[in-house]
């Protein structure tokens, strides 16, 4: 009985293979998933948000001090940076928003917090490089050496802050402007499009010089997308839910959240990648079964 229920088990994956197989969305989708289990996606997304959680708090330093600065002279205009571009960040942006809280302006504090975030960003480029060349897989003795991945890091380091700080000015724009929905919704389209030339930009200079820009397009528009959502759906669970809970959960609570945001992010970033690999190299379909091997499994 057990032999003919893992028979059975065994033919209905066969069909499925065969289906997957037949029909071109479904085998491009498991393409993307097996590959990125085949190079261990989920430890280079893990490694990514570690390094992007180390410079995410001095990333919020540095910008609640310049905000202290300018509140100096400008109250009003610091209160509309508070309320509309630090809300937008997920899981800990709401309580910098809470004036009682807010630091006060400190060259040491910012000198602390440059470092803090140079020494953080520059794991995050480090590591993004390498599982770039990972998922592309590019031999070791084509890959950059240290001095040029540092530089690497510092442009890529420069880009990503001022897209970032562009992309959330934009999708703070129906609060800088009046709370306009109609602002509000062009600021969000106008976000999600920068966010992805944001990505085509990164993903142009991480992959291999052979790769048109043209062709990172397809998973740019995944992950910049995939990024705005995160966002959105981050700020407004922290608006409902965990700002009710932190007094129970205390610091707790806020760094798992951060983490799993982080965590996303990563692995929607290289989801992204994988699109395209897998797009440009033909990497499908795939079978389900190792001993069923198809063009794509050895492409």
């Amino acid at each position: 009985m057990a032999g003919e229920g893992g028979n059975a088990i065994k033919r209905t994956l066969r069909r499925l293979d065969r289906f997957q197989q037949a029909h071109r969305p479904f085998a491009f989708a498991y393409g993307v998933v097996k590959k990125y289990g085949d190079d261990h996606g989920s430890q280079l997304a893990a490694l990514v948000a570690f390094y992007g959680f180390l410079s995410f708090f001095p990333l919020m330093l540095v910008l609640v001090t310049v905000t202290a600065f300018v509140a100096h002279g400008h109250p009003h205009l610091a209160n509309q940076i508070r309320d509309s571009a630090l809300n937008q960040f997920p899981v800990v942006g709401p309580d910098l928003v809470d004036h009682e809280k807010a630091l006060p302006g400190s060259g040491i504090g910012l000198a602390v917090g440059l470092v803090g975030l140079l020494w953080g960003a520059l794991g995050v480029t480090q590591t993004l490089q390498y599982a770039f060349a990972e998922v592309w897989h590019v031999a070791l003795a084509e890959r950059p050496n240290y001095l040029v991945r540092v530089g690497r890091g510092l442009a890529l380091f420069v880009l990503l802050g001022a897209g970032v700080v562009a992309t959330v000015a934009l999708a703070s724009l129906g609060a800088l402007i009046g709370s306009s929905l109609f602002a509000g919704a062009v600021g969000l389209v106008a976000a999600t499009a920068l966010s992805i030339g944001l990505y085509v930009a990164v993903f142009a200079m991480l992959s291999p010089k052979h790769v048109r820009w043209r062709d990172l397009v397809p998973g740019a528009v995944v992950a910049g997308v995939g990024w705005q959502l995160l966002e959105t759906v981050g700020v407004q669970l922290v608006q409902r839910q965990l700002r009710h809970s932190s007094q129970l959960y205390g610091t707790v609570g806020v760094v798992l959240g951060l983490i799993f945001f982080l965590l996303l992010v990563s692995q929607i970033t290289l989801y992204a990648v994988e699109i395209n690999v897998v797009r440009i190299e033909r990497l499908w379909p795939r079978g389900f079964f190792d001993g069923d091997a198809t063009a794509g499994d050895v492409g």
